[in-house]
């Protein structure tokens, strides 16, 4: 493989992390791109820190080994702030994390008050805590855990558009809160979440909702600067590791987005 042909490779447990790719194909437009998702995994944000600990670090062996990729970015909160430490140690090729954009939300914060929504794995994990004391101390800082907005984000891309209820109800369990009438920022610490964007914004317009998509992909921007790209788009490439009819919807959906094939891990 030469260089030029040589795949970004996004992981996820599912499509979450296609909020990841939208920015980064606006600023490299013409990278080769390998999506993989765990489907047979899927959701993260209901195991244990010791599955997702084992799992990724294996599954992403066999992905580089495979697919041959310039750089991994693992496309998943969940997955960042328990396995990525194991998976950088584990691979020769420069690997990309996501994290809580919470520094994000503190800058954007007039009342102080943040909400931080993700898989129920993600808001409990001490990394969380770390970035609310280094960039949000003087901010109250709630969260919630939502396994039911992850599910919502997958039907969507399945063709089930997300009832209006539903999102309210997950956003009530920040709202609910003490305190959680002040929130004016959201950080959406799930890649899933951006993908129900205009459900949320629809439910709460007046607040302000944030990811770690662009910031990613300015960094892949950066790491891979030099670097040889096709002269033109290519278009890309789905890997799921349980490849049944609903990951089929799913990828016959995402043909309009540059992915013209899919094929099992």
């Amino acid at each position: 493989m030469t260089e030029t042909a040589q795949p970004i490779l996004f992981f996820d447990s599912g499509v979450g992390g296609l909020s990841v790719v939208a920015p980064t194909r606006a600023l490299l437009p013409t990278a080769p791109i390998v999506y993989a998702a765990d489907s047979a995994g899927f959701p993260y944000g209901t195991r244990t820190e010791g599955e997702i600990a084992a799992r990724v670090p294996a599954l992403l062996g066999r992905l580089v080994e495979r697919y041959r990729p310039r750089l991994v970015v693992i496309a998943c909160n969940t997955a960042s702030t328990i396995a990525l430490p194991v998976v950088r140690a584990a691979l020769d090729v420069p690997v990309v994390g996501t994290v809580p954009a919470i520094k994000v939300a503190a800058g954007l914060s007039g009342t102080r008050v943040i909400g931080v929504l993700g898989t129920q794995a993600t808001v409990r994990q001490p990394y969380v805590d770390d970035l609310a004391t280094r960039f949000a101390a003087d901010c109250t800082v709630l969260r919630h855990g939502s396994a039911a907005l992850v599910e919502l984000a997958e039907g969507a891309l399945a063709g089930t558009p997300p009832p209006r209820d539903a999102i309210a109800r997950e956003l009530a369990g920040l709202f609910d809160q003490p305190g959680g009438d002040r929130i004016d920022v959201i950080v959406n610490a799930c890649t899933h979440f951006p993908l129900l964007a205009d459900a949320m914004l629809a439910v709460a317009p007046h607040i302000a909702f944030v990811d770690g998509g662009p910031g990613i992909a300015r960094r892949i921007v950066a790491l891979t600067q030099g670097q040889a790209f096709p002269a033109t788009p290519v278009p890309g490439r789905l890997v799921f590791t349980r490849l049944g009819e609903r990951e089929r919807t799913i990828a016959a959906g995402l043909e309009s987005q540059g992915f013209a094939s899919v094929e099992a891990l």
